[in-house]
């Protein structure tokens, strides 16, 4: 697999980092995550648990590797900076200041080690005024201005169904670790990375920033090109109180549509731009679409050349052919559905290893493969250092 050789310390929790590490377990590298005491990662208890282990942790965490180490205690530190010194990656998440206090921040790694690459994930990254504050998906999303522009159709701001300032950061920071990575190769050099989730968020703007730049003003939502200013591009309400939509702008859909419907003479009204000289158009798909069930709707497109979908909910979505015939939900051997793996390689492909390590299951091996004595390791069970008391 392509990162086979390949040993990452994952000190992050919840989503970010845990994702991020994930992905390149999926593709061979070796991680092992270090979990605090007193409960270790704490996406172990989120959600419902499906034969003692979370939905949550077990696909964020599959094929990993867990050490539960106090960095408090100087045991327990020496044996995480071991561990730092002899991986390739070392992946954090908590606020800014709070690794360095710990002692493993990546000034004190880098010495131990040169060749690491070392990133951080975070709100709003390792500078500027906003670094001490504390914040998830949802508060970094009000920030950056994108929740303001993920409205409901009462026109306020609704919660996102996906939270993008995580994903998009885990994405990122997988790239960038494996941009650090390709050039280690040539230089033997290592790197730290800020990564910041409010800066991926403003980095996937470049098509909503129209009137904001050009204009020094925020956009009128409902008129934007992918926020429902297109007729052809929106959500409708069928007859059964479900939804489908429409999703695509370009004219041959248009026409494709508003012909079968006997509407010919609305056509024109779908050329750009988006804004009020759609709404003859959207008045009449509202009022056509609700005469008929979500059914009938995919039944009678099923001829007509347009982006036209049903709304799934998630359960639809995971039996959906498509995802299955791409392997995105899989099973393992009980038959427990899991997240596949989104990146697709002819050659070497990722494996699935779907056993998601208990609390501190590989404690002791670690230690032992970091030089540690047996009584050494007594000594730092005893002292609370690895390991629950």
């Amino acid at each position: 697999m392509k990162l086979e050789g390949i040993r990452v310390l994952d000190l992050s929790l919840f989503l970010p980092g845990p994702l991020l590490t994930q992905v390149m377990a999926d593709h061979g590298a070796e991680v092992i995550k270090l979990e605090p005491i007193r409960g270790g990662e704490p996406n172990r208890e989120i959600g419902p648990i499906r034969d003692g282990v979370s939905v949550y942790f077990a696909n964020t965490h599959r094929g990993k590797k867990s050490v539960q180490i106090n960095l408090k205690k100087d045991q327990g530190r020496e044996m995480a900076l071991r561990l730092a010194e002899a991986s390739d990656v070392v992946i954090e998440a908590f606020r800014p200041g709070v690794v360095e206090r710990l002692g493993l921040g990546y000034e004190a790694i880098k010495e131990r080690n040169p060749a690491v690459v070392y990133a951080s994930l975070s709100a709003f990254g390792q500078t500027g005024p906003y670094v001490r504050k504390p914040a998830h998906d949802l508060a970094t999303q009000a920030y950056a201005g994108t929740l303001s522009a993920n409205l409901g159709f009462d026109n306020k701001p609704a919660i996102p169904a996906i939270p993008s300032a995580d994903m998009l950061t885990a994405m990122t920071g997988l790239s960038a670790v494996l941009m650090a990575l390709l050039r280690r190769k040539e230089t033997g050099e290592g790197d730290y990375i800020d990564l910041a989730m409010m800066d991926s968020l403003i980095a996937c703007l470049p098509n909503s920033m129209g009137a904001v730049f050009a204009q020094k003003e925020p956009p009128q939502v409902k008129h934007e090109r992918i926020w429902g200013g297109y007729a052809m591009y929106n959500i409708y309400e069928t007859k059964d109180d479900k939804y489908i939509v429409l999703g695509a702008s370009e004219m041959h859909f248009a026409e494709s549509v508003l012909t079968k419907m006997g509407r010919p003479d609305l056509i024109e009204f779908c050329n750009p731009p988006p804004g009020p000289n759609q709404d003859p158009v959207k008045a009449f798909f509202r009022e056509t679409f609700a005469t008929r069930t979500q059914t009938q709707w995919v039944e009678w497109f099923e001829d007509v050349d347009a982006a036209f979908a049903p709304v799934n909910d998630l359960r639809q979505g995971a039996d959906n052919p498509q995802v299955r015939a791409r392997e995105m939900i899989v099973e393992d051997e009980q038959g427990r559905e899991h997240i596949g793996i989104p990146i697709k390689f002819s050659n070497e492909p990722g494996v699935i290893n779907f056993a998601a390590p208990q609390l501190g299951a590989d404690n002791e091996t670690m230690a032992r493969t970091l030089g540690f004595s047996e009584s050494e390791i007594q000594s730092m069970k005893e002292a609370g250092a690895l390991g629950d008391i």
